[in-house]
């Protein structure tokens, strides 16, 4: 082409370009030649560093196969000790192959740094360079396969040096705490060891001497202290064993085994510490010389259990060098109830004591059915039959024995029993004697032990019923006369009618149109209403109920939110809600008054309960004040106990009571009236109290009437009811008789003195009168002062015309109780019967004889006792505290 283009200038540039185009592609084909003479000289050396890397391949592989063999961790201490020789061993050649496996995976670096990127190569199998291909392909497969082999082991010495690190860590953790823990089990079985050969130099029980009983008793409480660091330490073994289990470690057979068996022997052991201590005690309190040393547990350093010559227990401290009664526990128990004083309403102050004396005796764990089970596992089927102290200690042992079997965090046996007991002969057997009767025990516990209300009531009607379920007037009055026993403990009968429950059996069957005989569902009828007498127990039930209830409401006094407790609703404004502390102190807010009407919830109220107060309260709204003074409500069924009937048989609790107590008691009843009459009416009232002073005064002057009647003529423990008149005739004449000329005495005197007062009075009040009726506004500069001294006298004469009127009403009570002094002074052989009741106390009623006519003065009469209580004020000013509270309410 170049030759027919001849000279031309075309032709000139056509030669020029193909001149260029030649040498060019000579330059490439040498410098071909030069990277093929390279890469055929280097192709050795890097076929070398494939093997290289392949070897180091498998030897990762085989080193990463015999980390993996072992595993799992090992459940002992051996087996750990060889896997952390391995784990060693094993970094020590991965810290020997390190700087070759680095070294070499920097070669392949250099050399894939001057390769191209490719794809991913072919298998391993067809990896060997062939004869056949050319030089480039053969570099080409090279570099592919050294590639991938560099990422392979890069990979895989990555992940080894991981799993060994962390392996590492995994068995010497591991290591670590499983020498704790079998470093503990060997201390473990060498304590379990030492205290089970001193175990087996126990005698049999059976082959001690009675004497020596308390000894071994000691012995082996000490040796329980002794072993008793023993449960720390299988806690702590456990507890390490438990460890493991987040660590992925499972015990060895062997190390399982171990442990196993200690713990079987600290339970054998304990078993074995408490079986021989039970026996012990058992042998101690069958067989010892006073047979309740199981209860010496019951009190601490620096007291003493003793236990006198009829078996009671008495309680020594060293510490004063004194002796007491009571328990320590006890003490400490009635103190406490002291804080309880400021509840205003009796009925609760007295059923908060009680609940509070309950949980302190764990009576409230009690079911009523377990009770009598035991009472007739006992046979205490004789309600005559009197029990000494240790027949009482075996019949509670029973019951709180099985008490700890469902309790055992609750009931400590020994204690219990011993304050049960003391609380029994606080109640029942106040002089000490060592006996109390099955009938005051049954009642006693069953007041006091848990169980639905009625089913309650229904115990304590059987316990006194006849073979045909029916109980008489007699045996109502026994059931009665023991519960009230329970309240009288506490100080707090007075607010319940007193000790005479002959008003309460008249109620109880005046209830049922005077039968002769009461069923049980009269009786439980009855107890709905809650008499007078007995309101106290329906009140503790409500007390336990309401200690755990939350009321969505707030207290419009203290603002507490939620009321927790009893919750007090008024009945005569909207949304007014007061909490029990509160109510129990008195008092109010916005122009509320405690003798608003009002509603109490022991628990929380339904919506139906909030719509029926609502409507209630919306009804009182519409009526006026005299309506409420017209209808009255009580919270309980009132008794009559100042017309008193016959008196009911009743049994006496113990010789502790003379005549002297008649004054003593006199004495605190005038102080009481003198400090109420000193706080001239100050007194709060509620809807179940009169107004003002008047009426705390007759109640206080209807206490001591009841006290002449029911409880100043002494005798001595009976065996029976039906002893009692025996007693009296036999021993108690002359005291009487005594009594009675006192009595006669203290009348006339009363009566002289009486007169001079009123003579007095007079002599005061005329000229007070005339000054104020005949001066005027301003006749005088002492003007003031005068009416006020004429203003203090009209009330001061006022209070006396009212107290007047009171003690006329009650100077013919004292009047009845003496002719009722004479009556069984002269007639001590008739045995009266009113109903099939026998009567041995005093009468009530019947006709006044000659002999009283001196106490029957008309003009004098209504006075007698106005005198005595001005003159005994001015002797005795005041009494303890706990005289001088106001006139308990019952709610």
């Amino acid at each position: 082409m170049v030759k027919a283009l001849g000279s031309s200038e075309e032709a000139v540039f056509l030669q020029q370009r193909l001149d260029d185009m030649n040498q060019r592609w000579s330059d490439l084909k040498a410098k071909s030649a030069n990277i093929r003479a390279h890469l055929e000289a280097s192709a050795e050396r890097w076929s070398r560093l494939l093997g290289l890397l392949e070897e180091l391949w498998r030897w990762i592989c085989m080193k990463d196969e015999d980390l993996a063999k072992q595993m799992p961790i090992g459940g002992d201490v051996p087996t750990l000790l060889q896997q952390q020789n391995h784990c060693t061993t094993l970094r020590s050649e991965l810290g020997e192959r390190e700087h070759l496996v680095m070294s070499t995976l920097d070669q392949a670096r250099m050399f894939l740094a001057d390769q191209p990127i490719e794809g991913p190569g072919e298998p391993r199998k067809t990896l060997q360079p062939k004869a056949d291909l050319s030089p480039e392909e053969k570099a080409r497969v090279l570099a592919r396969a050294i590639r991938k082999q560099t990422g392979e082991v890069r990979e895989r010495w990555d992940r080894l040096k991981g799993h060994v690190g962390g392996w590492h860590t995994q068995v010497e953790r591991a290591l670590e705490r499983l020498q704790e823990l079998q470093s503990s089990m060997d201390q473990l079985d060498l304590r379990l060891t030492q205290a089970e050969e001193a175990k087996v130099t126990w005698q049999p029980v059976g082959d001690l001497l009675i004497d020596s009983l308390q000894d071994h008793i000691d012995k082996t409480m000490a040796f329980r202290e002794e072993v008793a660091p023993l449960r720390h330490d299988v806690k702590l073994v456990n507890e390490l064993s438990a460890e493991l289990t987040p660590l992925d470690i499972q015990l060895s057979s062997t190390a399982s085994r171990q442990l196993d068996q200690l713990n079987m022997r600290w339970k054998l052991l304990q078993v074995a510490v408490e079986d021989r201590l039970k026996l012990l005690q058992e042998a101690h309190r069958d067989f010892g010389p006073s047979s309740q040393h199981f209860l010496s547990t019951s009190v601490q350093l620096p007291w003493q259990r003793a236990v006198s010559q009829n078996k009671v227990p008495y309680y020594i401290n060293h510490q004063t060098q004194t002796t007491c009664w009571d328990h320590p526990k006890m003490t400490e128990l009635y103190q406490s109830l002291g804080d309880l004083n400021n509840v205003r309403f009796s009925a609760y102050r007295t059923a908060m004591k009680i609940r509070r004396l309950q949980k302190a005796l764990c009576l409230d764990l009690l079911d009523l059915n377990v009770a009598q089970n035991t009472f007739e596992q006992h046979k205490l089927t004789n309600n005559n039959q009197l029990l000494s102290v240790p027949d009482v200690i075996n019949c509670l042992t029973s019951i709180y024995d099985g008490l700890e079997q469902e309790h055992k965090d609750l009931v400590n046996v020994p204690l219990c029993v011993d304050m049960c007991l003391n609380w029994l002969l606080n109640v029942y057997d106040t002089g000490r004697s060592g006996r109390i009767r099955v009938l005051s025990m049954r009642i006693g516990l069953l007041s006091l032990s848990k169980g639905h209300l009625e089913e309650k009531y229904k115990y304590l009607f059987s316990q006194v019923a006849s073979a045909g379920d029916t109980c008489d007037q007699r045996q109502l009055g026994l059931l009665l006369h023991e519960a009230i026993q329970i309240p009288k403990q506490l100080g707090e009968v007075a607010a319940f009618g007193g000790s005479n429950i002959e008003p309460s059996v008249r109620s109880c069957f005046q209830h049922v149109t005077n039968k002769v005989e009461l069923e049980p569902r009269h009786f439980v009828d009855w107890m709905h209403l809650e008499p007078q007498s007995m309101v106290w127990l329906p009140v503790l039930h409500r007390v336990a109920a309401a200690e755990t209830a939350k009321h969505q409401a707030k207290c419009n006094i203290c603002k507490e939110c939620p009321i927790v407790g009893f919750r007090y609703r008024s009945l005569k404004h909207f949304n007014y809600d007061i909490c029990q502390s509160c109510f129990f102190s008195g008092r109010t807010a916005k122009g509320h008054k405690l003798n608003y009407p009002m509603v109490e919830y022991c628990t929380p109220t339904t919506s139906g309960e909030d719509m029926r107060d609502f409507t209630k309260v919306l009804k009182n709204k519409f009526r006026s004040k005299k309506y409420f003074a017209k209808h009255p409500r009580l919270g309980y069924l009132p008794v009559q106990t100042v017309l008193e009937g016959d008196n009911m048989e009743t049994l006496s609790q113990s010789p502790q009571f003379s005549h002297d107590d008649t004054h003593s008691r006199i004495e605190q009843y005038a102080s009481r009236l003198a400090q109420m009459e000193r706080s001239n009416g100050s007194l709060p009232t509620d809807s179940s109290s009169a107004t003002g002073s008047m009426d705390d005064e007759h109640t206080l002057i209807l206490q001591y009437c009841q006290t002449l009647g029911g409880e100043s003529s002494p005798c001595s423990q009976p065996q029976s009811p039906a002893q009692i008149l025996q007693a009296v005739e036999r021993e108690e004449q002359g005291e009487l008789e005594r009594i009675i000329a006192r009595l006669e005495e203290e009348q006339r005197t009363l009566q002289k003195e009486y007169e001079q007062l009123k003579e007095q009075h007079g002599q005061r009040g005329a000229p007070a009168g005339s000054c104020w009726e005949s001066e005027g506004p301003s006749a005088h500069p002492d003007e003031a002062e005068l009416l006020a001294e004429a203003k203090l006298l009209r009330q001061h004469k006022g209070r006396l015309e009212s107290r007047m009127h009171i003690l006329e009403e009650h100077n013919k009570q004292l009047e009845s109780q003496l002719h009722r002094l004479r009556q069984l002074l002269h007639q001590p052989e008739v045995d009266s019967r009113v109903n099939g009741v026998s009567s041995p106390a005093v009468q009530d009623r019947g006709p006044v004889t000659d002999n009283s006519d001196e106490l029957l003065d008309s003009h004098n009469s209504s006075s007698d006792l106005a005198d005595v209580m001005e003159q005994i004020n001015n002797s005795f000013p005041a009494c303890s505290p706990s005289s001088l509270s106001s006139r308990p309410q019952v709610m």
